[in-house]
């Protein structure tokens, strides 16, 4: 007789400043690897706030978070998940979650800059073409932000010897 004990749920939950070291321990293979960018302490204490944790059993496996840009446009960013939950639904939940939180924000648009193509695609987004989803106007406003993500959607010439070499992938809300 073969016994099958249930999967262990996923809990997506505000971050919480205690969760900062797990953030970065998440992110240092990715960053190692090229996939992400590692960022100080600092800022990740800054924008806590935007983050979303995904737990198994009271163990981060997961995080992503949401960066409001302008009215109508938010980036998801930061989303990594443990190596041992890749390809477990732990980023598609986290990446639901965050679409949810900006839908609750007024964002009707959500951006990001990612190497996982096909992860993205599976979950709504598209390839940017160009920067023509956003308005010249909003373009102009946004040039003032010191936010490195900002200035990496908007192609800036500043930031392209830092470029991951990412695509920029967008979905409608």
């Amino acid at each position: 007789m073969t016994v099958h004990t249930p999967a262990p749920s996923v809990v997506l939950r505000p971050a919480r400043t205690s969760d900062v070291h797990a953030i970065k321990d998440l992110v240092a293979p990715l960053a190692e690897q090229r996939i992400l960018i590692s960022k100080e302490s600092v800022t990740y204490f800054e924008s806590i706030q935007e983050f979303l944790i995904a737990e198994v059993d009271g163990k981060v496996v997961g995080c992503g978070a949401l960066h409001v840009m302008w009215e109508d446009l938010a980036e998801i960013r930061t989303l990594a998940t443990d190596g041992a939950w890749r390809g477990k639904g732990v980023g598609r939940a986290l990446v639901e979650k965050l679409r949810q939180n900006a839908q609750l924000l007024g964002v009707s648009r959500v951006f990001c800059l990612t190497f996982e193509v096909d992860f993205f695609l599976g979950n709504g987004f598209t390839v940017m073409a160009d920067q023509s989803v956003v308005d010249p106007a909003v373009y102009s406003e946004l040039l003032r932000s010191s936010d490195e993500g900002i200035a990496e959607f908007l192609d800036l010439a500043r930031v392209k010897p830092n470029t991951l070499g990412n695509t920029r992938m967008i979905c409608n809300l």
